[in-house]
C-alpha cells in the first residue's frame, strides 16, 4: 500500500477521509503472461492485459474517517439494525489507525422485495466505495464470480476481478444476489470460488480463470442475499455472519414510505409541484407494500396526480389490483 494519500475522484459531497492506495495486482505478472501470449491469437485475453498495464495496479482503499452518524440509515432501514450495528463496530475498529476496512462477509436472509439490495447499495455509498451486483440466479451463474478459461469461446473475465481491475476501488462491496438460486451442476459449483475469496488470507492471491493473474480480493465487503438458508453449502454459510431481516413493522414501513416520498420529491425538479409530506391514507396504503414495490407506486402516483395537475398524491393515483379492496398492489 503506498504511503501517500488521495481524495477518491467523484467522492465530492460525502464526509470521506483521504484513501490510501493498494496494489490489486502485479504489472510484472501481467507483462509475462502477455509476452507468452502466441501471435494473432487470443486477442480477448491480449486486450485484458494491456488494459490492466494501461490502468495500472493502484486502487483507492476507503473507509469513512470516523465512526459515521448513521442515525438516518437505522430510520430508513430499520429491519436491518443488526446489520447496521455489524457494520458500525467494525467501522470503529479501522479508526485511528492504517488498517483498512475489514468487514465479515455477511449474508442477508429474508424474503424477496424487502430491500437487501438497497441496503448494500446504501452501505457502499456510507463507506464511500463502489458496488458491484452478481446475480447468482442467472443461466450463466458458474463463471459470473471466477471468469470462464480463455480456452472457451466468448469466455471473459469473472465479477470479481472487473470490479477491482476495471473499478475504483481496491475494496468495493461486491452483492451476491440471490446465491441460494445458484444452481450447481456437476462439472462446474458456481459457489466453489467463495470457498477462497470469503477467507481473508487466501483472497489476497485470487486467480481470475480468463486471465490467470493473482489479483488482490482481500479487501472486498461481500454481501450475500437469499430467501432460503438451506441450499447454501455449510461451508460458506459458516464464513459469514448471517441475519435474518424480517418485514418491516406497519409503522416502520409507513416510515419507510415516507423517506421515500421526501427522497424522491427531493431528487426531481418536478418534486416541488408536490407537497412535503405525503397523506397518510396513502402512507397506509404504500405500508402494505414490499419495499421494492413501494418505489414503483409512488412514481405511478406522482405521475397521476401531475396529469390531474394536483399536488398531492391521492388514493386514486396508486395502482390497484382487482376487487374492492384498497390495499395496492401490481397486477402480473
Amino acid at each position: 500500500m503506498s504511503s501517500h494519500s488521495l481524495v477518491p475522484h467523484g467522492a465530492s459531497g460525502f464526509q470521506l477521509p483521504v484513501a490510501n492506495l493498494r496494489n490489486v495486482f502485479r504489472p510484472h505478472e501481467v507483462e509475462r503472461k502477455l509476452a507468452k501470449l502466441p501471435q494473432r491469437e487470443h486477442e480477448s485475453l491480449r486486450t485484458t492485459y494491456e488494459r490492466m498495464l494501461e490502468r495500472g495496479p493502484e486502487r483507492f482503499q476507503v473507509k469513512p474517517s470516523g465512526v459515521p452518524d448513521m442515525a438516518a440509515l437505522y430510520e430508513q432501514l430499520p429491519n436491518f439494525t443488526d446489520a447496521l450495528d455489524d457494520v458500525k463496530r467494525h467501522v470503529a475498529l479501522s479508526q485511528d489507525c492504517r488498517d483498512g476496512l475489514e468487514v465479515t462477509p455477511m449474508l442477508l436472509l429474508g424474503p424477496p422485495g424487502i430491500g437487501k439490495t438497497h441496503f448494500a447499495r446504501k452501505l457502499a455509498e456510507l463507506l464511500g466505495t463502489g458496488m458491484n451486483l452478481v446475480p447468482m440466479s442467472s443461466m450463466t451463474a458458474g463463471w459470473l464470480l471466477s471468469g470462464a478459461s480463455s480456452q472457451w469461446k466468448g469466455a471473459k473475465p469473472g465479477k470479481v476481478f472487473e470490479a477491482l481491475v476495471d473499478g475504483q476501488y481496491a475494496n468495493p462491496v461486491l452483492v451476491v444476489d440471490e446465491i441460494d438460486k445458484a444452481a450447481a451442476d456437476a462439472q462446474y459449483d458456481p459457489l466453489g470460488s467463495l470457498y477462497s475469496l470469503l477467507e481473508h488470507d487466501t483472497a489476497g492471491a485470487f486467480m481470475d480463470e480468463f486471465a490467470e493473474v493473482a489479483i488482490d480480493a482481500s479487501q472486498v465487503i461481500w454481501i450475500m442475499t437469499a430467501n432460503d438458508e438451506r441450499c447454501i453449502p455449510e461451508p460458506i454459510l459458516n464464513r459469514m455472519n448471517v441475519f435474518q431481516i424480517e418485514a418491516p413493522t406497519h409503522e416502520a414501513a409507513r416510515l419507510i414510505a415516507r423517506n421515500l416520498y421526501t427522497s424522491i420529491r427531493g431528487d426531481h425538479g418536478w418534486g416541488q409541484h408536490f407537497e412535503p409530506e405525503p397523506r397518510d391514507d396513502v402512507l397506509d396504503a404504500l405500508a402494505e407494500l414490499a419495499p421494492r414495490d413501494m418505489r414503483r407506486a409512488l412514481m405511478t402516483g406522482f405521475g397521476n396526480a401531475r396529469l390531474d395537475a394536483r399536488g398531492e398524491i391521492g388514493m386514486q393515483d396508486l395502482p390497484k389490483c382487482g376487487g374492492s379492496r384498497t390495499k395496492v398492489g401490481f397486477l402480473q
